[in-house]
């Protein structure tokens, strides 16, 4: 799976679990009272105020830790 700012953050839940730890470590808690979040990694990054070039390294801090670097 090739993660982007357009991955749902639904499905890369699914795939990796453990980003879930990750994202709540960035500030970006994806799973709110059990009900997920229904959209993309950006658009949830952008509703807490991230400019795209803090999404960007978001995504490639994702891929480094999930081993999808390069």
């Amino acid at each position: 799976m090739d993660i982007t700012k357009d991955t749902s953050v639904e499905k890369l839940v699914e795939v990796f679990p453990g980003v879930v730890r990750l994202l709540i470590l960035e500030g970006l808690p994806c799973v709110i009272c059990g009900e997920p979040f229904w959209g993309s990694v950006g658009e949830l990054a952008r509703e807490k105020g991230w400019d795209e070039g803090r999404i960007d390294l978001l995504i490639v801090k994702m891929r480094t830790e999930l081993g999808q670097a390069g």
